[in-house]
């Protein structure tokens, strides 16, 4: 296909897609650097294989991947034109991404109470490791629940039809990246101790 072609508001969209494209491959660069790291780091002396992972990441991991069904969901409602189910879905695909983020603090605290902090004396390199990991991926789906807020504010402004519909569609892209991102950190973390 030409990219050339097509309408201007065709070659629009399509350039905004690939922008978003561009903007996750950067970022999952960046956590390939953090898992290469980790994986690198494991070679130190006081590397610490006894560390599990939470049983909240798990639940997290479970938790995001439901968003994102609610979210297509959501998806398949606007493409029918159904206003209202659409915005229930993305209310629901909001909380979900806040129970998310709760329940990697409950992680968090359940590192702490094995002795696994993130920096002082009694911290190591895995565990350190696992906070900036799981951190690092927080602030980004912080930043999926602004642009989901966002979706989710000109759906109630009923700024979205099954025709137009370019911003839910891109913050459907960048929501489902983080649910992708968190699988493979997840999976890493668990596979790679």
């Amino acid at each position: 296909m030409d990219l050339t072609e097509g309408s201007v508001k065709q070659k629009t969209e399509r350039s905004k897609k690939m922008m978003v494209v561009v903007l996750l491959f950067s970022l999952f660069m960046g956590f390939a650097g953090l898992t290469s790291a980790y994986l690198v780091s494991q070679k130190r002396e006081d590397w610490m294989s006894s560390i599990q992972l939470p049983d909240a990441f798990l639940y997290g991991l479970l938790i995001i991947a439901l968003s994102s069904v609610t979210y297509i969901l959501a998806g398949r409602f606007l493409k029918a034109n159904d206003g209202q189910k659409t915005l229930l879905l993305l209310g629901i695909t909001l909380v979900l991404g806040i129970a998310f983020i709760f329940i990697q603090f409950e992680g968090f605290k359940s590192l702490i109470q094995d002795g696994n902090y993130l920096t002082g004396d009694t911290a190591n390199i895995k565990s350190s490791f696992i906070y900036v990991i799981a951190v690092a991926h927080i602030v980004h789906v912080v930043a999926g629940l602004i642009s989901l807020g966002w979706v989710t504010v000109n759906q109630y402004l009923g700024k979205y039809t099954s025709e137009r519909h370019l911003g839910f569609s891109l913050g459907a892209i960048f929501w489902h990246f983080l649910g992708g991102l968190w699988l493979y950190l997840y999976l890493f973390m668990y596979f790679f101790q």
